[in-house]
């Protein structure tokens, strides 16, 4: 096995996939209803359910960028893991005891600040436990867990919902979440690392020119990269039923966790950026085939062009960050990565609903395409392939 898929890549990589798996199980339980229980059960308006998403997902991306370098700055990733997960855990059972939508802002707010906690640091640690020849595999590898966590937990929840209702659903959750925690209390071992005692301001500044250039360039693609549910509207549109759109959601997550491990072995032999290139254009040429469709069936082709442009971009893109800094910095540099482009997602969304109420659809799809051209010519023009060994 080390020869083969392993090859290169140290035990934590394959135990924070497996961590990623359960855990994404465990989220993606909850994910699909919880808009329908808010809004349902607790009887919460659909502008407050999209307050409520908007400030846990800014929380998650503000505390990106200071759980990186704060485990930079200790030299251990470990122990932010161990409350990022641990907190998520412990909230979802919470979700299944609340009688208001502020009870269910604080279970989501929660779940978020503890993604928010452990993403940096593990994709840092990712990092740390894999040579530099085989990182696009090693992030391939965890992206192929981590999605087909999200490939089963929709399927569970739509399973156990009939027979078990919102709430039991929700406690069942728990039970991938908890063995996520137990598998990295176990099996995650700390890499000696030099702790760097800067403060947020002198470590994000540290940062190398190439990497700060290439978080713009992936600024500018996370802009036009607007939200799945613009796609999900535009297969309505099609004329694609509801329950049929749900399973063209979960078929891109298949095609996405998939596209990952190939992608990222690719990246390792021919480069980062022309890999990273063709995931933008793939995304661009998904958006101008959604602004052509006219058939329903051509749904089908474009979600499965959707989920190989995520295969092909989110787990690359993370080695390549890890390709730009030293090692010591490299927390601090997968959270302010993963800062600004998240931040992007919130303005990115709102660009494109506003074009497709004042426009149209066709026109929020090919604004999505011109800035995802623009991000792959940038990438290839100006920025230049990093040594990795």
């Amino acid at each position: 096995m080390r020869r083969g898929l392993l090859a290169g890549l140290g035990l934590n990589v394959l135990v924070l996939g497996v961590a990623s798996f359960l855990t994404d199980v465990s989220t993606e339980m909850i994910l699909p209803l919880f808009p329908l229980f808010v809004t349902e059960v607790l009887l919460a308006s659909p502008a407050l359910l999209g307050l409520m998403e908007g400030l846990a997902e800014s929380a998650a991306s503000l505390l990106r960028v200071v759980s990186g370098w704060w485990s930079d700055k200790v030299g251990r990733r470990k122990p932010f893991l161990l409350f990022g997960y641990g907190l998520s855990t412990a909230a979802k059972p919470m979700l299944a005891l609340a009688t208001s939508w502020p009870h269910a802002l604080g279970v989501r707010f929660a779940d978020r600040v503890g993604k928010g906690m452990r993403t940096a640091p593990r994709d840092a640690m990712i990092a740390d436990s894999s040579e530099a020849h085989v990182r696009g595999k090693a992030f391939g590898l965890h992206r192929t867990l981590d999605t087909l966590g999200a490939v089963l937990g929709p399927g569970l929840a739509f399973a156990l919902l009939p027979i078990l209702g919102y709430r039991r659903v929700f406690l069942a959750s728990v039970l991938p979440a908890a063995l996520a925690v137990l598998v990295l209390a176990l099996f995650v071992g700390e890499v000696r690392r030099r702790a760097v005692g800067t403060s947020l301001g002198l470590g994000v500044g540290s940062l190398s020119p190439e990497f700060r250039l290439y978080v713009a360039v992936a600024t500018i693609f996370a802009l036009g990269n607007f939200s799945w549910a613009f796609l999900m509207l535009r297969a309505r549109e099609l004329g694609i039923a509801a329950a049929h759109a749900v399973l063209l959601y979960m078929f891109h997550n298949v095609v996405y966790a998939f596209a990952s491990l190939p992608a990222g072995v690719l990246s390792d032999r021919v480069g980062r950026r022309p890999v990273i290139a063709l995931g933008y254009c793939t995304f661009a040429l998904t958006c101008v085939g959604f602004a052509l469709a006219s058939s329903a069936w051509h749904a089908l082709l474009l979600f499965a062009a959707y989920g190989l442009s995520r295969g092909i971009v989110e787990g690359v893109q993370k080695a390549y960050v890890a390709d730009l800094v030293t090692p010591e910095l490299r927390g601090t540099a997968m959270g302010a990565f993963d800062t600004f482009v998240g931040l992007a997602t919130f303005p990115s969304s709102l660009i494109a609903g506003v074009i497709w109420a004042e426009v149209s659809s066709g026109a929020a799809f090919a604004y999505g395409a011109a800035l995802s051209f623009a991000a792959a010519a940038v990438l290839l023009v100006v920025l230049r392939e990093r040594r990795r060994a």
